[in-house]
């Protein structure tokens, strides 16, 4: 079953490496079916170089394994989350990609300094809260979906969760993958910026919207 989600998460997964955002097993991709009953995401604990489309799983929306020989990714949870609360995601990907991670370990969120991050994130990535002992001790990954939610604007497609990483999301699984590798550069670009002073939000305004507001003109 879904096949065509099947070998499109696989390769968005098989991506993460080659632009260097995770190693060795880190990170997830998924992919939400048309229906939204269904989600395909990377094998749990799997090395990239060792996992084919076959090897993708595939749960129902709560969790449940409905195909696949492996077992989920134990981020499952986590997507599953953020699929019910926004219903115009289609994507999720969860990487430690290095200047990301660094933001996300100080605690602090990216701010939006120039237009390659406005060109994408209509603003600041948020960081989130951290999570309580009662959160960690319990239901963990489902919990950081929850504060995941709690931040989460469609318009910012990424969100760095304290102490751990980021977690970028999709309307499409290119999408997404996009969005990945364009916040580490604004990561990046962010951490080594003299200057901490966010762009004007008539610059801000101007960029996002040429490229995804109603009247946008970026692009073919």
């Amino acid at each position: 079953m879904l096949e065509k989600l099947k070998e499109k998460v696989c390769y968005a997964n098989l991506s993460l490496p080659k632009h260097k955002l995770v190693i060795f097993t880190e990170g997830n991709v998924s992919g939400i079916s048309d229906d939204r009953k269904y989600v395909v995401i990377k094998p749990s604990g799997t090395k990239y170089e060792e996992f084919k489309k076959l090897d993708m799983v595939v749960v129902d929306i709560e969790g449940n394994k409905v195909e696949g020989k492996l077992n989920p990714s134990t981020d499952t949870s986590v997507h599953l989350e953020v699929y019910k609360k926004f219903p115009k995601i289609n994507s999720v990907i969860h990487t430690h990609s290095i200047y990301a991670t660094i933001f996300a370990q100080k605690k602090e969120g990216i701010p939006c300094l120039g237009t390659t991050h406005a060109d994408n994130f209509y603003g600041k990535i948020p960081i989130t809260r951290d999570m309580t002992d009662k959160e960690i001790q319990g239901e963990y990954e489902k919990n950081i979906g929850k504060i995941i939610n709690e931040v989460l604007n469609p318009d910012i497609p990424a969100v760095l969760v304290a102490g751990h990483g980021p977690f970028i999301f999709g309307k499409t699984i290119d999408d997404a993958v996009n969005n990945a590798v364009v916040l580490e550069k604004v990561a990046k670009m962010a951490l080594f910026s003299n200057s901490q002073k966010p762009i004007s939000s008539a610059l801000l305004d101007r960029h996002y919207r040429r490229k995804h507001g109603k009247n946008r003109y970026y692009g073919q």
